[in-house]
């Protein structure tokens, strides 16, 4: 990573650290020497850019995800701390095949980093999940490019009550450097081919274009950041917009009720959680491996090793219970008046997702509407035909109808859709309408 590309790419980290970082590389752009002395007596520890790789507790392999995150971090790192996105996606891998590990943990304590490498590390986390339990823990601070890659694991777990979790958002800065140059005497002319290869160039003011280019950018890197938090805390992108994606950070039990996280508890019990899971199925694994009759079916190989390994099928079911808990708790969350059975059959199918069930009910809510639609306008009465003029107009006014404002009868309609709705019966919006326009010609 250049010193202009810490100036300049898009970020997924917090502010207040972003600006640390550049305040550091804009002195080094300046051509000043970083004084690597005052800032370990600032910071309150040696800098090091020596790789961690994990650590072995208990059959759990605790790898790191500490400081600004950077996919190649060299001398990020050695200024600045931090972890290297391609060295943890390295570790995790090696831990994954490591026979002496039974459980992988996400060290996580970062305020962010860099957009650049972030999803990729992800996706490493998230391919472990139904290999081995991943789970990752808090301590301290999990912000924004953390929460990206930290999310992806099989839970998320925070280590105190005032553990931080948040800060989902993507932010770019552009530097212009031309002031400074025309004082050194120096004038930088690009010569470039295609409209926006030097959009927001630093040798200049930002431009309207080069503004909008950024901002475009920024909002895409915000949309893949929102559909991946969705995917792996397995909600839909709208909620996690709503409750978590707002830029804020969440404290403790905040973070739990966003959805955030699932648990505040210590590491001690997080790995005899996990190691005691893993060590049922290790047992039933290897009783199954040598008494299993090879002449029987399958499913009689599964009765018997049932039969065999009660405590592993119970770890079994119960983590099978939760996850389908789970996921039936998300499809129903997407329920609309009308559509319960559609909401019921997909929480009973055994495999469509939240985010699957908000798509298939609002395809049906569009073609439910689009029937209403076509029923009102067949439903609809003939043009009343001329009448003469009352001869008074006492008479007149007797006889004329009371007009209804059309917007105001749609929604005494669709009032009395939802709250037949509500007691269990369905009434269809042209009876609705009929029973609406009898209401406010009475009212």
């Amino acid at each position: 990573m250049t010193v202009l590309d810490v100036i300049n790419s898009p970020w997924a980290i917090m502010p207040d650290r972003l600006e640390e970082i550049q305040a550091i590389y804009g002195a080094r752009l300046r051509g000043e020497d970083a004084d690597l002395a005052a800032i370990e007596a600032r910071i309150g520890r040696p800098l090091n850019n020596e790789a961690q790789g994990y650590e072995v507790r208990d059959g759990a392999a605790l790898v790191p995800l500490r400081g600004v995150l950077g996919q190649r971090m060299n001398l990020m790192s050695n200024i600045s701390g931090g972890t290297s996105t391609e060295l943890f996606a390295r570790d995790v891998k090696r831990a994954l095949e490591d026979p002496a590990v039974r459980s992988i943990i996400i060290m996580a304590d970062t305020p962010g980093g860099s957009v650049a490498g972030t999803q990729s590390a992800a996706e490493v986390v998230r391919s472990v999940r139904g290999k081995k339990p991943i789970v990752t823990f808090a301590e301290g601070m999990m912000a924004s490019a953390g929460v990206w890659i930290g999310s992806a694991a099989d839970q998320v777990i925070l280590d105190s009550g005032v553990t931080q979790v948040g800060s989902i958002g993507v932010v770019a800065t552009h530097s212009d450097v031309s002031k400074r140059e025309e004082a050194m005497g120096v004038k930088t002319t690009e010569i470039v081919a295609g409209k926006y290869k030097r959009a927001a160039s630093q040798y200049g003011p930002l431009t309207e274009t080069g503004r909008a280019t950024m901002q475009e950018q920024v909002d895409y890197l915000y949309s893949l950041f929102v559909a991946d938090v969705a995917a792996n805390r397995g909600v839909d992108p709208e909620k996690v917009i709503e409750d978590m994606a707002d830029g804020r950070m969440f404290i403790g039990q905040q973070a739990v009720d966003a959805g955030l996280a699932d648990g505040i508890y210590s590491l001690d019990v997080l790995i005899a959680n996990l190691n005691d899971r893993a060590a049922a199925m290790e047992r039933s694994l290897i009783t199954a491996s040598s008494s299993m009759d090879v002449s029987m079916t399958p499913s009689e190989q599964a009765a018997q090793w049932v039969a065999e390994n009660p405590e592993a099928a119970a770890v079994l079911r119960a983590e099978g219970a939760v996850n389908e808990r789970d996921r039936i708790a998300a499809v129903r969350a997407q329920s609309m008046p009308g559509h319960e059975a559609l909401i019921e059959a997909l929480a009973a199918d055994g495999h469509t997702s939240g985010p699957e069930a908000a798509v298939a009910v609002v395809a049906a809510e569009n073609a439910l509407r689009k029937v209403q639609a076509e029923a009102r306008a067949a439903e609809a009465p003939a043009p009343v035909a001329f009448a003469p003029a009352p001869e008074t107009e006492q008479a007149a006014a007797e006889s004329k109808p009371a007009e209804i404002d059309p917007q105001m009868l749609a929604v005494k309609a669709r009032q009395l859709v939802d709250q037949a709705a509500a007691t269990g019966q369905r009434l269809s919006f042209t009876e609705a309408v009929a029973q609406a326009r009898q209401d406010l010609a009475t009212a």
